[in-house]
């Protein structure tokens, strides 16, 4: 099918729920994407933070591919190698004990949601309180949702799962202040706001609040779906603030563009589950499992870790000079890693269709804010050319 008949077919049969560009994706490979038309893209968002690897990377089709010729998928009631294996690396590399597999950050979230409301029934029965963030962002499905502290997408929900309080970013006070009425099951923070504007905590911020949980008998979750795989520059983003959280969830990158999410934990928090509390008729194949382990594997042997730190210390860099040269414009760059955001003084829709016009695929999240989250085995070639591209929109603007 031709360009125009993909939308429009699209357009008669699925559900209106995005708000989509009018181009057709066709393939990709590395940093690049095409368009059913042979145009080429230069791709900095990366299905949103998913495409850590790029695009059609030769390992992880390749266990992909060799995966799908053995085994796809089996029950949950039975052992596999590649199931195996992923638990073992991700709970060495996180500094957990026990993993559990679904299939995306929303249900990773919402299986820590449940976990951390039955460990706390073992405290007391009056802990049912789960504390979030404004301007945070945990996942589509209705705990999640509730969970995400931002009101417009609660609205035509109603009535919402109760028990969840919300605190803005980096309040202390707040925070305090709800914990000390002792009902805090736990305080579910993302280390960095991705869909909330890239909002980075202060310091001591992170710290603090793994110090008040322990004081109050809360536990601490960390959602990692968007800053987890070595976006941040370390596998995950609470090892490099140095604050270990007592469930973590991880989406989006771990399976480099293959649906597979996980939450972590301790020992002793994981005892809380006994069989048949939780579960996933997907979640954890081998598919899914294959492809994860090649992501892990490739991020250690091609260093994409330090990798990431020196590209994003050189994105950040020229995005700072951007600043410096459209002040009216652009008025803060932040962020780790490779998860950065420039914080404009108008709407950023236009800006990033423009680019997209041009070759440059970023987005805008919270309204104003630019976010580059690329692939993390980028150059400074690719850096130039996505910022010679937002150059010359922003000159124009």
């Amino acid at each position: 099918m031709d360009q125009q008949t993909i939308m429009k077919t699209d357009e008669q049969h699925y559900m209106k729920v995005f708000a989509r560009y009018p181009i057709v994706l066709s393939h990709g490979e590395g940093p690049y994407v095409y368009d059913n038309s042979g145009k080429k893209y230069i791709d900095f968002l990366g299905g949103i933070a998913v495409n850590i690897l790029g695009h059609a990377h030769p390992k992880l089709v390749a266990a992909i591919a060799k995966q799908a010729g053995r085994l796809i998928h089996c029950s949950n009631l039975y052992y596999t190698e590649q199931q195996a294996t992923l638990a073992q690396k991700l709970a060495e590399q996180s500094g957990m004990d026990r993993v559990f597999f679904g299939n995306s950050g929303a249900e990773a979230n919402e299986g820590a949601i449940k976990l951390a409301r039955k460990y706390a029934k073992t405290i007391s029965p009056d802990k049912v309180e789960i504390i979030t963030a404004y301007d945070s962002f945990h996942g589509r499905t209705l705990a999640a949702l509730t969970a995400t502290g931002q009101p417009k997408y609660h609205e035509g929900y109603e009535p919402l799962p109760g028990g969840f309080r919300y605190v803005h970013y980096n309040n202390l006070d707040e925070l305090k202040a709800l914990m000390l009425a002792a009902k805090t099951c736990a305080v579910m923070l993302e280390p960095i706001q991705g869909e909330g504007g890239v909002n980075m905590p202060e310091p001591g911020y992170l710290e603090t609040v793994r110090e008040l949980c322990d004081q109050t008998g809360a536990l601490l979750i960390f959602d990692e779906i968007q800053t987890g795989m070595g976006r941040t520059g370390s596998l995950f983003a609470y090892q490099a603030f140095g604050v270990k959280p007592d469930i973590a969830t991880v989406a989006k990158g771990l399976g480099g563009g293959v649906p597979i999410g996980a939450f972590m934990t301790t020992e002793k928090v994981a005892a809380a589950f006994a069989a048949g509390d939780h579960g996933s008729t997907f979640g954890g194949n081998p598919l899914a499992c294959a492809a994860a382990n090649a992501v892990l594997d490739c991020i250690e042997e091609e260093q994409l870790l330090a990798n990431t730190v020196a590209m994003g210390e050189y994105l950040l860099g020229e995005l700072v000079k951007l600043k410096e040269k459209y002040p009216a414009l652009i008025t803060e760059v932040r962020g780790k890693g490779l998860i950065l955001g420039a914080k404009l003084t108008c709407p950023g829709r236009d800006i990033v269709n423009k680019c997209l016009a041009q070759g440059a695929i970023i987005n805008c999240t919270a309204g104003d804010v630019l976010r580059f989250v690329p692939p993390l085995n980028i150059n400074r070639g690719h850096i130039d050319e996505v910022m010679t591209t937002l150059d010359k929109v922003l000159a124009a603007e």
